[in-house]
């Protein structure tokens, strides 16, 4: 039976009843598929493709036409999962108006159903404007990852009082400034676990502990298709990337070995059309 259309109340409703979500990054068709058939809360079409599709070094190079495409896919894929898609870097940093356009071009162009940016108070007349443009915002602050140059690299955030504040203060205005949703991306559970109890919006973890109300993963983590890193608080469900290998390695094997193509793999001529032919090269055709 087809999942019911998720929206933005019932991902709310979630955090009212105490049910935790569970979300994932996807970056195509058939992902979105197999999230939607296993029953996924929503999906974030990541600017993390720029690692896991693109194999750039980290998510700035990433375009809004690359996010756009992806969107498109991952809709297609998955029309009753709640999607968001994530404004890459220089999406919205400029300004609000240019902010408002982007974030409306995943919508028009892509159908999804809301989109997130990084940031804390640097960027509440960002989230202002594109909430005031009739979409649904998640905000998202700790490890940002287009931002990590500031942050001295990959590191996780909050760890110390003095940190954790600001990032309590951060949160505090983007529910107030009226984003809908938060993700927090690498902050130790106790603060995260404070932020999601203080905020009446669902406070969702990348790495931020059990104690939020829902789960994010990267999916070519979860599946262990990503190679370069594992993150810390990645668990890994599968190794897609071994099966596949070893599949490659089985088929050039065989090709090698004249294994494959086998007969069962091959299309026959029609009955009576092979001893024709037969006799035609004899004539030489």
């Amino acid at each position: 039976m087809p999942q019911k259309k998720h929206s933005i109340h019932t991902i709310q409703k979630m955090k009212t009843t105490g049910e935790k979500v569970a979300w994932l990054t996807a970056y195509d068709y058939p992902t979105a598929q197999f999230a939607e058939a296993a029953g996924m809360d929503m999906l974030l079409v990541g600017d993390s493709l720029g690692m896991c599709v693109y194999g750039y070094e980290g998510t700035v190079p990433v375009t809004m036409d690359q996010c756009i495409v992806h969107c498109e896919a991952v809709r297609r894929g998955a029309p009753n999962t709640f999607v968001l898609g994530d404004m890459p870097f220089m999406s919205y940093q400029a300004s609000d108006e240019e902010a408002v356009r982007n974030a409306g071009r995943f919508l028009k162009e892509a159908g999804v159903d809301g989109v997130k940016l990084e940031g804390g108070k640097r960027v509440l007349s960002r989230i202002k404007a594109i909430l005031d443009a009739g979409i649904v915002v998640c905000g998202h602050i700790g490890l940002t990852p287009q931002s990590s140059g500031q942050l001295g690299g990959h590191k996780a955030q909050g760890r110390t009082i003095d940190s954790a504040r600001p990032l309590i203060e951060d949160a505090l205005a983007i529910e107030e400034a009226g984003a809908q949703m938060l993700l927090l991306e690498a902050v130790p559970p106790e603060v995260a676990g404070f932020i999601a109890r203080k905020l009446s919006i669902p406070v969702l973890s990348i790495g931020a502990g059990p104690y939020c109300d829902g789960q994010l993963l990267i999916v070519s983590d979860l599946i262990g298709q990503f190679q370069a890193f594992t993150p810390k608080f990645v668990k890994k469900y599968c190794n897609v990337a071994e099966i596949i290998t070893n599949a490659m390695r089985a088929y050039i094997d065989d090709v090698k070995a004249g294994r494959f193509p086998a007969d069962e793999h091959c299309y026959h001529m029609l009955k009576g059309e092979k001893e024709k032919f037969e006799e035609l090269i004899k004539e030489g055709l």
